[in-house]
């Protein structure tokens, strides 16, 4: 593909406004619904245990500012 993602974009807009086929444009909107599906479920055991303690700490006002964060974990923002 030789085209950048925008043009790519305008091009679909573009097209889906030309479209009068019912069906296939329940498909497309079928589609952006499943793509938007929950996250939770995808992620590890891991990561899901590493969330909810963060919510906990959160909840317990164990929080940091964002200055101190960006200091700590800067390198990789």
């Amino acid at each position: 593909m030789g085209m950048n993602i925008q043009n790519i974009k305008i091009e679909l807009i573009q097209w889906l406004t030309t479209l009068e086929d019912k069906s296939l444009i329940q498909k497309i909107m079928d589609l952006r619904k499943n793509d938007s599906r929950d996250w939770w479920n995808e992620i590890s055991e891991e990561e899901k245990k590493s969330i909810e303690i963060g919510l906990s700490d959160a909840e317990k006002g164990n929080l940091k500012p964002h200055s101190e964060a960006r200091k700590i974990y800067g390198k990789w923002l």
